[in-house]
């Protein structure tokens, strides 16, 4: 969402701001200054590292926002490289882990990358994106050689790291296999030559490994740009599928836009910042419009959704997906499309829990109660709030519904 703009078009300060848009922390951003002034005069481009190890199959926003920084990278001519911990991957990143991370087998991490690479090209341009797996070179280091890096650092500077230090503290064991990550890591900057790294705020730790790692092999460190990390839809916990919180990039058109539309108008800008390409000015116009009254804040809302819904799919589904949701959630209207469950009954009366559980609009019968005490449930656009409710087939064999703001299904009893 947002206009990009090439190298050429951007002065100095303009491609600076357009790089630091969004980033918590730079270290150092004189070095970067240095690094992009070199740049210019020579006509080189920066070799900018991101890795995601690949710990579960499905991409949510909160990855986006190291994927559209590394996309304004792209855009400025750099050379971008998206690093699939294959390696890494089975040894577990115990960053923000109270507890050892148990590894990956080595078909998990395969099968989870073919899907990242699958993902990532609907933010990052193909054709100048560089895919690298790194047991390519991690796999194939000697015992020697993964001694000699371990000689590199000392015991005392990784048991600095915060996450050890409190697991030691609660008495919870540290695996000497979790020291090799953020060497490891490390090494991929030194194997790769990086300018530039990018992670997360939880990273910090291992990306300055990277550069301490980088000095003792004779190379100028990296210098680290972090982003936050995004807020789920409860504007408290960090996204996160687990949580259920999260916008699954590979979601629904409908799906996506609802979620977005679920949002308070506080976390909205955060959003904004994060997940577009708006630039500062752009987005405090914005703001600014909001706070003046001279724009709604669903309108607002609703255009950020347009955008992320463009961004995953297309600006025709953005525009279907808006349509949808004004009919259905502002109208009240049925959506002209739902799902249909057929639920078995014999002629007998049947608890809406149970359909509920069964047909899969919520994740359990206690779930489903929890629902109707909140009034997220109707049948036929009639609230339930009594979670002893029964659906009689005598009565009506076929009806609506809805679970939610965005689950819809056409049940018939059988």
């Amino acid at each position: 969402m947002g206009n990009s703009m090439s190298r050429e078009e951007m002065t100095f300060e303009e491609q600076a701001a357009y790089l630091l848009k969004g980033v918590t922390e730079v270290i150092s951003e004189e070095e970067l200054l240095q690094k992009l002034t070199k740049c210019e005069e020579t006509g080189q481009e920066l070799t900018v590292k991101v890795g995601f190890d690949p710990s579960a199959p499905d991409l949510h926003v909160g990855h986006t926002v190291l994927l559209r920084k590394m996309k304004h990278f792209q855009d400025l001519g750099h050379r971008v490289i998206f690093l699939i911990g294959d390696f890494t991957g089975r040894i577990g990143d115990p960053s923000g882990r109270n507890k050892t991370r148990p590894p990956l087998t080595q078909e998990e991490v395969l099968e989870n990358a073919e899907t990242y690479k699958e993902q990532v090209f609907k933010i990052l341009d193909p054709e100048k994106t560089v895919i690298e797996l790194n047991n390519r070179w991690l796999g194939s280091l000697s015992s020697e050689e993964w001694i000699h890096l371990c000689g590199k650092y000392t015991v005392a500077r990784m048991l600095e790291r915060d996450d050890f230090q409190k697991r030691m503290a609660a008495q919870q064991p540290v695996s000497i296999h979790e020291f090799l990550y953020p060497l490891a890591q490390a090494y991929d900057s030194v194997f790769l030559k990086a300018d530039v790294e990018l992670g997360g705020t939880d990273q910090k730790f291992n990306l300055l490994v990277g550069r301490d790692i980088q000095r003792e092999f004779g190379q100028q460190p990296q210098v680290l740009m972090m982003t936050p990390l995004l807020e789920g839809l409860d504007g408290v916990d960090k996204m996160s599928k687990s949580l259920g919180n999260h916008i699954g990039i590979n979601e629904s058109p409908q799906e996506i836009y609802g979620k977005v539309m679920s949002t308070s108008d506080q976390q909205m800008w955060h959003y904004y910042e994060l997940l577009t390409d708006l630039s500062q000015d752009q987005i405090r116009k914005l703001k600014s419009d909001v706070e003046s009254g001279s724009l709604h804040p669903m309108k607002a809302k609703a255009e950020l959704a347009c955008g992320m819904v463009s961004d995953f799919h297309s600006k025709a589904d953005a525009r279907e997906a808006q349509e949808h949701f004004v009919r259905v959630f502002q109208q009240r209207e049925e959506p002209e499309e739902m799902p249909t469950f057929s639920v078995r009954c014999s002629g007998k009366a049947v608890a809406l829990v149970d359909v509920i559980a069964q047909v899969d609009l919520a994740s359990s019968k206690s779930e489903a109660r929890r629902l109707i005490r909140q009034g997220a449930v109707s049948v036929d656009g009639q609230k339930i709030e009594n979670s002893t409710h029964q659906l009689d087939p005598s009565a009506k064999a076929s009806f609506v519904l809805r679970v939610g703001r965005r689950k819809f299904g056409r049940i018939h009893l059988e």
